[in-house]
């Protein structure tokens, strides 16, 4: 399960961040290092990530089309019981549980008992949900399994939410039915959400008269001999299940009962998992048996609800099944993540080879470095992938399309006050193609595919979609973020005010560490209405104070800022009281500006207190002011 990493918290800094990130220089690019040629090398390299990433152990499956390559468990299960994982370990496998959603609703579909464009109303008209657009665009089951409801994901309450582990799925959904409101029209832009998969398996469960797990464990686990493949905490999960660690590898998470089930909660060892990499690597059959059809699994991997997707685009987020672009090579497969585990699952059709591989450490790094040498073995003896030859011809489109864009699909609204701004992307035109810039990255070529369609230089897919619909201005689809043209004048006003106010702020700090101290020693008994002084420099501490969760909360997110906590008050009332003192700071200069104030002092006083009211008012706009991360 992806865990939401507080992002209204990050919005909180998003004025600052957005000048702090421009000038970050850009890291020299290095060679990659040689592919492992055997496994005792992969093994080597494999256990020097564990240890230089301080990971206790990992569960490793290469898979081939034909058959399995390797099984292997390296590290430590329980690092205080000095317990060794074996390829029988149970590990948490997050969102990558997700998957045995969408096969449910293809197997059903070929059963003819559910329809992917059934509407959501139409299935369970009992569940609340709110869409604007229904009549003419209704939440239909597919929409929840592309990710292109509109939906909120689950909220820092529902992930902090740890009710019984029997818990009905239907409860589990009562908890936050708020968090099912479509923002845009449904199936045209893409946001993560772990609701809209959970949703989907109520109507599994509407259909069938089972219990969703239960459905689960007969028609998937059974078969792809996943015996002890379990969504629950029971004795028997206990008995094998890996204890998750921070990032330290020592300190232990508990054991985190999600809130919905069907988003993020199966345990797999590694043994089981190679049968699930198989059965896509072999289109739907295992051990001979044909347990979905080929075109269903074709299905599974192609996205088509987005705008990108109405344009061609293939590359995107399927039916709970994503593709990725790794060594030049398309891969597709899902991840998943809870409180101190990480899941990584990919395949390659083309070429029959698979992966899976899970982590009870919640270190990024070490999933991106194990991930990158598994696909460099895996893939060490392949010829690289052919890439048809870029349109030489004028792409008229293109000059339409250049300009400054900002992304507009959030995977929680609250995003947008960080997103507008460290997401604002120029896309420059060249004779047939763009160039693409953002403030995070690094400037990317993409080339034509067809008139609407375009892919970096050296990867073989279309990642950019130019969007015919002109029914949200001008839009394009760059990988799975919709953005959309706004104007350099916006652009400028979104880079200066954050750029202005941050050196009004450390101006008013180094300001206050003179005129402090003379206060405190009594030698500025004559001069008056000092609170135009103090007040901008309140509602600067109060920021200040307001970034503290943010820089030291550390991995507990879930369950220091999903409850009240003094990290969740502190966040609450830091952000009020930042405001509160910006604006009493902007009267207060107004009121005495005919008062004997030094005009230097003053007009400092007004202008930092000014931009601070304006960057208040535009937190405050998208709600991250006083907002309560429990609720």
């Amino acid at each position: 399960m992806r865990r939401s990493r507080v992002a209204a918290f990050c919005g909180a800094a998003c004025a600052f961040l957005a000048v702090t990130a421009m000038a970050d220089p850009k890291p020299a690019i290095k060679a990659p290092p040689a592919p492992p040629t055997n496994i005792e090398e992969l093994k080597s390299r494999i256990e020097k990530v564990l240890h230089d990433t301080k990971t206790p152990g990992v569960g490793i499956a290469l898979v081939r089309k034909d058959g399995t390559e390797w099984i292997g468990a390296l590290g430590l299960a329980d690092v205080a019981a000095n317990k060794p994982v074996t390829e029988d370990t149970l590990f948490r496998i997050g969102s990558v549980s997700k998957m045995f959603v969408a096969l449910s609703a293809l197997k059903l579909q070929h059963e003819g008992k559910l329809d992917l464009q059934d509407t959501l109303k139409a299935r369970v008209p009992e569940l609340t949900f709110v869409n604007p657009w229904e009549e003419t665009d209704p939440v239909r089951i597919v929409h929840l399994l592309e990710h292109t409801t509109g939906w909120f994901d689950m909220s820092l309450r529902e992930y902090a939410c740890e009710l019984d582990d029997q818990l009905p799925l239907a409860q589990g959904l009562a908890v936050n039915p708020s968090a099912r409101t479509s923002r845009w029209r449904p199936g045209t832009r893409m946001a993560y959400s772990n609701t809209g998969p959970s949703v989907a398996a109520y109507v599994i469960e509407k259909i069938t008269n089972q219990r969703y797990e239960d459905y689960v464990a007969q028609n998937w686990f059974k078969p792809l001999r996943m015996g002890t493949a379990d969504y629950f905490n029971s004795p028997a999960v206990q008995s094998r299940l890996t204890t998750n660690y921070h990032k330290d590898g020592k300190t232990p998470f508990p054991y985190w009962l999600i809130l919905l089930r069907p988003a993020g909660s199966i345990n797999a060892t590694p043994k089981e998992m190679v049968n699930l990499v198989q059965f896509f690597l072999n289109r739907g059959t295992f051990d001979g048996v044909e347990l979905l059809l080929p075109e269903a699994i074709d299905r599974m991997e192609r996205p088509t609800t987005t705008y990108g997707a109405r344009e061609g685009m293939e590359f995107g987020y399927g039916l709970n099944n994503y593709t990725t672009i790794k060594g030049g090579r398309v891969w597709h497969g899902h991840n998943g993540g809870v409180n101190g585990g990480l899941t990584e699952l990919c395949y390659q059709p083309e070429t029959g080879v698979g992966y899976v591989f899970m982590i009870n450490s919640g270190n990024g790094k070490a999933l991106g470095q194990i991930g990158g040498l598994l696909q460099a073995y895996l893939t060490r003896s392949l010829p690289p992938p052919e890439l048809a030859p870029p349109e030489k011809s004028v792409n008229p489109l293109v000059r339409q399309y250049a300009g400054w864009y900002e992304p507009i699909n959030p995977r929680m609204e609250i995003q947008r006050c960080q997103e507008r701004l460290l997401g604002l992307t120029r896309i420059k035109a060249t004779p047939t193609g763009f160039l693409i810039r953002t403030l995070l990255g690094k400037d990317q070529v993409y080339v034509p595919v067809n008139d609407r369609l375009f892919r970096q230089e050296k990867e073989p897919v279309a990642r950019l979609a130019l969007i015919s619909s002109r029914a949200e201005g001008t839009t394009v689809q760059l990988d799975r973020t919709t953005l959309n043209r706004v104007s350099l004048w916006l652009v400028r006003a979104e880079l200066l005010i954050p750029m202005v106010t941050l050196l009004l702020a450390l101006s008013s700090v180094v300001f206050a560490l003179v005129w402090l101290p003379r206060k405190l020693f009594g030698r500025l008994k004559n001069v008056k209405h000092l609170s135009v002084r103090a007040l901008p420099l309140l509602a600067i501490l109060s920021f200040a104070v307001a970034e503290v969760p943010i820089v030291f909360i550390g991995e507990d997110v879930i369950v220091k800022l999903g409850r009240i906590t003094p990290w969740s008050l502190t966040f609450t009332f830091s952000t009020a009281a930042f405001a509160l003192f910006a604006v009493l700071g902007l009267v207060d200069a107004l009121r005495r500006r005919n008062a004997d104030i030094r005009r230097l002092v003053w007009w400092h006083s007004l202008v930092t207190s000014l931009f601070l009211t304006i960057v208040a008012a535009y937190m405050a706009y998208w709600g991250v002011i006083g907002y309560r991360s429990w609720v």
